[in-house]
């Protein structure tokens, strides 16, 4: 079968042969339709996240949408490897495929998929949101910061602040539901001051992180500093991602004079039940909500080409043609 291979570690996948996969008794095969590359899928593929254990050759590619031998759409998430999503064929888990709502598009599905997952499930699960609560989301420019924007909307926050790069994205924020959006270039004095003030004012209760570093320490000093600026009974700090660095300094008053509870969301954080029942309820709220997401369609072919465009701001999602054979 056609396939997006990873053949040396730490190099890119380039398009070629692979073998198909024969399903096991517990095991859904689909025929693929559409995969995206997430920063979780790109960092997998060159060896780089913590959950990575694939050793080459193997398919890269950790969520997809497409068919199964019954003929039912899906959603599968993390296929068995050597078989990943980036391929005409895969395999995944029963319990890792859950139904596409009736009518919606697939390709939009395989781009909004994980971005959905990295907030609804946090949203839901790790930090619901307590009525006439807020959320603050740092680092809401990018494709899952933006969803985030308006699945915190749509579970009910009074309140959105984002925070993110200054230009065209971050201002752009308002028109999916963003009430605030603070720019991170700032002068530290000035964000940190912005930070408490909204905090107050706004019953902020959720932080979503998507970069950790220097902004993450700037929120945790201006939400930790006394006298807590929280109206909430508390303040559920959710780092998702690490997209800044992958530590800061953290004073322990910051936890001791605040609300605060810092809280990790990820592959090995969340029972996998948890996240695939969540996964199912974004995606029936996307087919219902429509939310927006930035993504190019490409040919699976031309991955070779592309790929390093795979962390811009436009989700890339590859498109796998039906052949011959499927």
């Amino acid at each position: 079968m056609k396939a997006a291979v990873v053949r040396v570690g730490g190099e890119p996948p380039e398009f070629g042969e692979f073998e198909a996969p024969t399903p096991r008794a517990d095991e859904v095969r689909v025929a693929v339709v559409a995969s995206a590359v997430s920063r979780l899928a790109y960092s997998r593929a060159m060896g780089r996240h913590y959950s990575a254990e694939e050793s080459p050759p193997f398919v890269a590619g950790v969520d997809g949408v497409g068919r199964t031998d019954e003929g039912r759409m899906v959603y599968f998430t993390l296929p068995r490897p050597p078989f990943g999503a980036l391929a005409e064929w895969s395999v995944a888990p029963a319990s890792n495929v859950v139904p596409l709502p009736e009518g919606l598009d697939p390709v939009l599905a395989a781009a909004a998929a994980i971005p959905g997952m990295s907030c609804w499930v946090p949203l839901t699960v790790h930090a619901p949101i307590p009525p006439g609560g807020s959320v603050l989301i740092n680092g809401a420019t990018g494709s899952s910061g933006r969803m985030a924007v308006q699945v915190a909307k749509h579970l009910g926050a009074r309140r959105v602040i984002a925070t993110g790069r200054e230009g065209p994205r971050l201002r752009r924020l308002t028109e999916v539901g963003a009430d605030v959006v603070l720019p991170l270039g700032m002068e530290r004095e000035a964000l940190h001051e912005r930070i408490r003030s909204e905090a107050r004012d706004s019953g902020l209760a959720v932080v979503l992180d998507y970069l950790w570093g220097s902004s993450a320490q700037t929120i945790l000093a201006a939400l930790g500093t006394p006298p807590a600026p929280r109206r909430s009974e508390r303040i559920r700090y959710v780092e998702v991602g690490a997209v800044s660095a992958a530590d800061i300094t953290l004073d322990g008053a910051w936890l001791r004079a605040s609300g605060i509870e810092l809280i990790g969301t990820g592959v090995g954080s969340t029972p996998p039940s948890a996240l695939l029942r969540g996964i199912g309820e974004f995606l029936r709220a996307l087919a219902a909500e429509q939310f927006r997401i930035d993504y190019d369609a490409i040919p699976l072919a031309e991955i070779g080409s592309s790929w390093n465009r795979a962390l811009g701001e436009r989700r890339l999602v590859y498109t796998i043609p039906p052949s011959e054979s499927r």
